[in-house]
């Protein structure tokens, strides 16, 4: 093929297709190559045939011409492929010795069909082998050279063989062409499905983070404002637990900043779990909310680990911002199958987004199912609102959908 590269990404054509059909290229050194081989083999050819007719100029310029078609077949494969055989077919008529000259049609029938065009390629291979049994069988009485006779039905056998063997190698062509273009689609979808994920699981760890520690900053500020003239040692307690929040949201900003800006190397810090429900819970009280604790979390995988402190995180987030209670249930139990994780507060709501209806309840959702478990929220019949985490302790491998 012309070009051993494709697409300018350094892949060989091997692993990725060659260029078939790309119309913005020119097929200059194939071309030139066939044409050195087709106008020499027929001169070889034309020696060899004596009883022939002599390759003079008008043969010469009938080969010359079947091959420089063969520079358009990448834009025009319908016409190249009809023009090769009407050149093929005016050289055959001339008399002119038989050779490579059936090469230019090859080419150009299988370019036509790798290009789609098959009706074509069928059609221009049928009126070649049409013609060829005219002349040979029929107008050989009226065309050079004298006293010719017909060509033996073995030997239209063969030319049919041969005709039937073009197309047969051209539609594997197609075939195999067909099937590197749908790997390379699935290749390019799967890329972008990763870098979805990617960017997905960073805007989530980030709001989980973030939604956390700036609301507990935000409670803090307030109380902060208020007892500022009043009662200042407060006031210093506020801007303290201020400081601490923000120092802990900045340090895991910037470990989910350093995985993504290396993401082949391991983390500088190990990632949150369940063993730090406590630092949760101090937390939470510094901004208000007393939490109770009741189980003990099992030894989780850390993907899992993960996922459940960001649930109950950001379950106590939203109680902090969108709900009157100033009191909250954690409930963790688990048995051999799943861990399921329960945060309660009795309300009422402060405003019409309780319980968090953005960002973070659907980060939440997307956190358990990506681990093949789910997420309920809502009120409680008897006032307050509810989030139930059911995450399964054993995550089946994802399928690779390449």
């Amino acid at each position: 093929m012309d070009e051993e590269r494709v697409g300018g990404t350094g892949s060989p054509w091997w692993r990725h297709g060659p260029p078939w059909g790309d119309s913005a290229r020119w097929p200059w050194r194939s071309t030139l190559l066939v044409t050195v081989v087709v106008l020499g083999g027929s001169n070889f050819a034309s020696h060899s045939q004596p009883d022939r007719v002599h390759l003079d100029l008008i043969g010469r310029l009938l080969l010359l011409a079947g091959s420089a078609l063969l520079l358009w077949r990448h834009r025009y494969p319908v016409g190249v492929a009809f023009g090769t055989v009407v050149a093929t077919v005016l050289y055959i008529g001339a008399g002119y010795a038989y050779g490579p000259v059936f090469l230019t049609v090859a080419l150009g029938c299988f370019s036509a069909v790798v290009a789609g065009r098959r009706w074509a390629a069928w059609a221009a291979l049928g009126m070649l082998w049409t013609a060829h049994l005219l002349i040979s069988h029929w107008l050989y009485r009226w065309l050079p050279p004298r006293h010719d006779h017909a060509m033996p039905w073995g030997g239209e056998l063969a030319v049919a063989t041969w005709v039937v063997a073009i197309a047969a190698i051209s539609e594997l062509a197609r075939t195999r062409r067909d099937q590197w273009a749908r790997d390379r689609a699935e290749r390019a979808q799967a890329a972008r499905r990763r870098a979805d994920e990617e960017r997905l699981r960073m805007a989530r760890e980030l709001h989980d983070v973030l939604a956390h520690s700036i609301s507990v900053i935000n409670v803090q500020a307030g109380v902060g404002l208020a007892l500022l003239d009043s009662d200042p040692e407060q006031a210093r307690t506020a801007l303290t637990t201020i400081k601490a929040a923000s120092k802990e949201a900045l340090g895991e900003v910037r470990q989910v900043l350093d995985t993504l800006r290396a993401p082949g190397d391991a983390p500088r810090a190990p990632a949150p779990g369940l063993d730090r429900l406590p630092e949760l819970v101090q937390q939470a009280a510094s901004a208000g909310l007393t939490v109770e604790l009741d189980g003990t979390p099992p030894r989780l995988p850390p993907g899992t680990d993960l996922a459940a402190f960001r649930v109950v995180q950001e379950a106590l987030t939203n109680v902090v911002r969108h709900s009157g209670s100033r009191h909250a249930r954690v409930h963790v139990e688990h048995d051999p199958r799943e861990l399921r994780l329960r945060v309660d507060d009795d309300g009422p709501a402060t405003g019409a987004d309780a319980g968090g209806s953005g960002n973070g309840l659907a980060g939440m959702r997307e956190r358990a199912a990506a681990l093949g478990g789910t997420i309920e929220a809502g009120p409680r019949p008897d006032g307050g609102y509810r989030v139930l985490a059911v995450l399964p302790l054993k995550v089946a491998p994802k399928e690779d959908h390449r």
